[in-house]
């Protein structure tokens, strides 16, 4: 029996090493101060180098010759349907506010009802017409000098800005033209630094350090 049972001891033992489990074995502890030389270093928990999941690159693939931000172009379409809403919506408070001071004096009613409605419908599309229109000049305007000058900066801001105020108000004669000029000139210039607000504080602290 004794003889049996050790027989079956080696043989499990026998079976054992063969896979692996039996025998001395190393621990995790032992492992760890193994050095990997010329090894890369892998993910204790997934079984692959994590340089691997770092993107270094876009995760959109541009066509050729395509910029990875969007032109004027582009932009014109939402700045000329963001200007028409808002000029609606300017327009829809300025007309209710209209209507309801000049039918201050009458009852409410379907007949102040009604000329209320049409002033905010008036106002709401005269505001909507006026800054959709300028929005298309400016557009037009910016990718024109986009496209002569073959830059986008600034530059292009200021100076569309500028002949979009002179064209605008171009019928009033050169004093429309020179306010409608300075007007975009000064719009725009604002919004210019307003961008660059950022970049401009940053360099003055570099050079004052």
């Amino acid at each position: 029996m004794e003889g049996g049972g050790g027989s079956g001891n080696k043989t499990t033992g026998g079976l054992a090493g063969f896979f692996g489990a039996g025998g001395a074995g190393y621990s995790h502890a032992d492992l760890a101060g193994v050095p990997l030389t010329g090894m890369n270093p892998l993910s204790p928990y997934l079984n692959v180098d994590p340089r691997y999941l770092v993107q270094d690159t876009d995760e959109f693939i541009l066509p050729t010759g395509a910029n990875k931000t969007r032109g004027r172009f582009e932009l014109a379409f939402f700045t000329i349907g963001g200007c028409c809403m808002t000029g609606a919506a300017f327009g829809a408070m300025n007309g209710l506010r209209l209507g309801l001071k000049e039918t201050q004096s009458m009852a409410w009613s379907k007949p102040r009802n009604v000329q209320i409605l049409n002033m905010v419908t008036r106002q709401g599309a005269l505001w909507a017409n006026t800054l959709g229109s300028l929005a298309l000049l400016y557009s037009a305007f910016g990718v024109i000098i986009e496209k002569t000058r073959g830059a986008e900066d600034d530059l292009n801001t200021v100076a569309a800005g500028t002949m979009t105020g002179m064209l605008y108000k171009c019928t009033g004669g050169l004093r429309g033209i020179a306010r409608g000029g300075l007007a975009g000139l000064t719009l725009t210039s604002l919004y210019a630094l307003y961008n660059n607000w950022e970049h401009m504080k940053g360099s003055l602290l570099q050079q004052s350090l």
